[in-house]
């Protein structure tokens, strides 16, 4: 076996790509000064491993130049300038695009210059799109032609058009929109049509001046540009140095990717902002909205190559170790009442619509159970109906204990609902006599049969009392297969099986912290109890099968389970992302044991997912074989054996 890849080696498949919206400190008019500036940060985003550079609109003369930009002498400068920085950044691995007045006859346009190691790839024009007279340099620009045109400009021959896409050879997910200023404050933003031509990255050179309130109305422009787009959209703005005869500018520089901004500078602080995108996992949510696909548009293409290559040593993005978990606590208290509000919601409406007033849940006293009673009782109280209605059945086996029989009585009468205790000893006793079965050998024969006596019960007496069984199993469990088939897998309705435990947890908490008093306080204790299905006799009274220790650490298996069923990221590129993300907490080799583990039990474990009972979708991520998991029972799981056996011997 080869040693296993450095967790700081990124291969190009993994997508990440470092881009930096920069803005340096000019003097209106002085092109040298305002080119030595531009070089200056080019190379120190060189040195921070950047591979895209945006700088504001007109920077090589300042966006307030005004009727200037009419003076041959500083259009001359410009292209002057313009030609010195494609020489000395001949030897950089660098795509960067600063802002420069061209002039073509008797035309003059605003561009965004597109470089790459001492290439000009091309000039991108403001379009001044019509009906919209808010740009001020209409007085001295012309709209960008209808078609590209084959121009020479600072010693090079190149294109000058807009809506062009810079393809890049070496990093096929990598493909280049610009624009200027425009595309955030028009109707119908250019950026649209570029997307849909395949651009992942779009950048837009700006010089907007600041007013107030002015930044976060910016912000949100950027945040839902990348989110309808699917795009990483980095927006650089003119700052210190432009004229305040009567505008300030604070070079205010943003970095959005998908929805979610990654950089937002501070106001009057200009400097080089960076920020890690996954231009791969853009790709992923582009080809998850099919009609998407449907709208692609033909764009004038420039391919170009370079030699960039991203050192993982020093990735700046973080992944969460609990991805279905808000980091923010605030917000994670209203993610948990909403949560709370789909799953009572969908029961309230299964429960309404068949004419059902009463409940059955098996309560074992563990995580997943109490959830799903806590949610029955919010469904009964949206129905207005007793809690009585709902029935807790405790079925003590083999292997409960006290700890968790206790906590299921104990919370069952705080909230108000009929509990009963049914053992289960005696039945399964029977029938491991009616099959042959030796009470000793405890076996998958010996847990199975627990499980589907229980549900035998609970199916029972449902019929009894005219009532509805709820489901308890949660995400992470189906994921794995962790579930006895026809036993705790199936039920008349599953309020859990759209939450991974990670978040059953918080979930959990959350309600702890909500009622407080006694059942807060049993809530507590059933979140300190270790997870089990309890199918194996006590060790001391204490708990002797615990799940973690069988299929492995559950913010694990949710880490896996997130990044494979959300954008389907490949087993080497989670591999090194766990790596990355639980340094310290987890070793590279116990991470790759338990993520070859996951995809194991996760292919052959499929076709209990394909007879699952109706479940209410809470999340992006989901196994229901209705809704977002449409998977073969008998599909391969060669393709991902065999890239995992690529990376193993990794290192302890």
């Amino acid at each position: 076996m080869s040693e296993l890849p450095k967790a700081d080696q990124c291969k190009p498949s993994d997508g990440f790509f470092r881009v930096a919206a920069v803005t340096p400190v000019i003097r209106v008019a002085d092109c040298k000064t305002n080119g030595q500036a531009v070089l200056e940060l080019v190379r120190k985003c060189v040195e921070e491993n950047v591979g895209a550079a945006l700088f504001p609109e007109l920077c090589l003369t300042g966006y307030t130049c005004g009727d200037l930009f009419h003076d041959r002498t500083l259009l001359k400068g410009a292209e002057e300038e313009l030609e010195w920085l494609l020489k000395e950044t001949a030897g950089l691995s660098l795509v960067f695009i600063v802002g420069v007045p061209v002039s073509l006859g008797a035309s003059l346009y605003n561009c965004a210059a597109v470089c790459c190691e001492g290439r000009l790839l091309g000039l991108t024009a403001k379009r001044f799109l019509p009906n919209y007279s808010e740009f001020y340099e209409q007085r001295w620009f012309t709209p960008a032609p209808e078609q590209p045109l084959s121009v020479t400009f600072a010693g090079q021959q190149t294109l000058l058009g807009s809506g062009m896409i810079y393809a890049c050879k070496e990093i096929p997910e990598l493909k280049i929109g610009v624009e200027l200023c425009e595309d955030l404050w028009v109707p119908v933003p250019p950026s649209i049509a570029m997307a849909q031509a395949g651009a992942t990255l779009l950048l837009n050179a700006s010089a907007s001046d600041e007013v107030i309130g002015k930044a976060e109305y910016r912000k949100d422009l950027v945040k839902g540009q990348s989110a309808r787009l699917y795009c990483t959209y980095v927006y650089a703005n003119a700052g210190e140095g432009e004229s305040t005869t009567d505008m300030v500018f604070a070079g205010h520089d943003l970095i959005a990717e998908n929805g979610s901004v990654l950089v937002s500078s501070k106001l009057f602080e200009p400097g080089i902002f960076t920020a890690d995108t996954d231009l791969e996992r853009l790709l992923q949510e582009r080809r998850r909205a099919t009609t998407w696909l449907d709208s692609l548009r033909p764009a004038v293409t420039v391919p170009f190559s370079f030699s960039y290559t991203f050192d993982r040593s020093g990735l700046q993005r973080r992944f969460p170790r609990t991805p279905f978990v808000p980091e923010n606590t605030s917000d994670l208290a209203d993610r948990c009442d909403r949560i709370f509000a789909l799953q009572a919601n969908g029961l309230k409406t299964r429960l309404k619509h068949t004419g059902i007033r009463r409940a059955v849940v098996g309560i074992s006293g563990g995580l997943d159970s109490t959830l799903a009673l806590l949610v029955i009782v919010r469904a009964f109280d949206l129905l207005g109906l007793p809690h009585s209605g709902i029935y807790a059945i405790s079925m003590p086996g083999f292997g409960t204990t006290s700890r968790t029989k206790n906590n299921a009585e104990g919370l069952s009468r705080a909230l108000g609902v009929t509990f009963r205790e049914i053992s289960i000893h005696a039945a399964v006793s029977q029938h491991f006599s009616d099959i042959g079965h030796e009470e000793s050998v405890q076996d998958i024969t010996y847990e199975n049969s627990q499980a589907r006596e229980r549900t035998q019960i609970l199916m029972d007496i449902a019929n009894q009392e005219g009532g509805l069984v709820v489901g308890t199993g949660d995400l992470s469990e189906l994921a794995l297969g962790w579930a006895t088939y026809n036993g705790d897998h199936m039920s008349m309705y599953g309020v859990n099986a759209s939450i991974p435990k990670t978040l059953v947890r918080h979930l959990v908490r959350y309600a702890a912290q909500a009622f407080g008093g006694e059942i807060s306080r049993i809530l507590l204790d059933v979140l300190d109890t270790p997870v089990s299905p309890e199918l194996l006799p006590p060790k001391d009274g204490k708990i002797a099968q615990k799940t973690e220790e069988v299929v492995g650490p559950y913010e694990l298996h949710d880490y896996f389970l997130y990044y494979i069923l959300r954008f389907g990221f490949s087993p080497a590129k989670i591999y090194r992302m766990a790596v990355d993300t639980f340094r310290g907490v987890y070793s590279p080799k116990i991470i790759f044991r338990w993520l070859k583990n996951f995809y194991q039990r996760f292919f052959r474990q499929q076709f209990k997912r394909s007879c699952l009972p109706d479940t209410p979708k809470v999340g992006t991520v989901t196994l229901s074989p209705r809704g977002d998991w449409r998977m073969p029972s008998d599909a391969s799981a060669r393709l991902w054996m065999e890239e995992l056996e690529q990376i193993e011997s990794p290192r302890p």
